[in-house]
C-alpha cells in the first residue's frame, strides 16, 4: 500500500512540476515580448535637436492619454510635428512591439475606426523609440494631403495613440 501512494504521489509530483516549466516558459516569453522592444530601443530625440527642429514644424498635433482606443498599455503623449521630411515627437508613447506611424485621412481614436480607413492610411515608417521620436518621411509621400497621423501596434494589432495635425 505505501508504494502504492509513493508511486501516485510521483506521478503527481511530475505532472506538477512539469506543469510548472511550461506554466514559467509562457511567462518567461510573454515578458521577453513586452520587455525585449524597451530594451533594444534607440535613443529619440535630445532637447537640442528638439529645439532645432521646433522652427520647422508646418503641422503640430497633440497626442493625448485619454483617447477612447486608449488605455494603461496603449497611449501617447506630447506634440507630433510634421514638415516636408520629418515627423518627430516631442513626448513619448507607451513602450511595445512592432508600432508604425500612419498618416490617415481623417482622425481617429479607436481600433474599428482605423481598421475602417486603414486600406485609405499611409505607413511611413516603424517607430524604434519611445520618447522624443523622429522618422524620415519616404519620397512619393505627401504628408499636407493627410490631416491626421496614428501609431499602430502592427504585431497585435493595437491602437496605440492618434492626433488630428493643425
Amino acid at each position: 500500500m505505501f508504494t502504492t501512494l509513493l508511486n501516485i504521489a510521483r506521478r503527481h509530483i511530475i505532472w506538477f512540476g512539469a506543469f510548472k516549466f511550461v506554466a514559467g516558459l509562457a511567462v518567461g516569453f510573454m515578458l521577453g515580448i513586452y520587455f525585449l522592444p524597451i530594451l533594444t530601443a534607440e535613443q529619440g530625440l535630445d532637447e537640442q535637436s528638439l529645439a532645432a527642429r521646433q522652427n520647422s514644424a508646418e503641422r503640430v498635433g497633440v497626442f493625448r492619454r485619454d483617447l477612447a482606443g486608449s488605455d494603461g498599455f496603449h497611449w501617447g503623449e506630447g506634440q507630433i510635428m510634421v514638415n516636408d521630411t520629418h515627423i518627430w515627437l516631442d513626448g513619448e508613447i507607451a513602450p511595445g512591439p512592432d508600432y508604425r506611424l500612419y498618416l490617415t485621412p481623417s482622425f481617429v481614436e479607436t481600433k474599428a475606426d482605423f481598421l475602417a480607413i486603414k486600406d485609405q492610411s499611409v505607413m511611413v515608417s516603424p517607430i524604434k523609440a519611445y520618447k522624443n521620436f523622429s522618422v524620415d518621411i519616404p519620397a512619393g509621400i505627401t504628408a499636407r494631403s493627410y490631416p491626421a497621423v496614428l501609431i499602430w501596434c502592427e504585431a497585435f494589432g493595437a491602437f496605440i495613440t492618434a492626433a488630428q495635425l493643425e
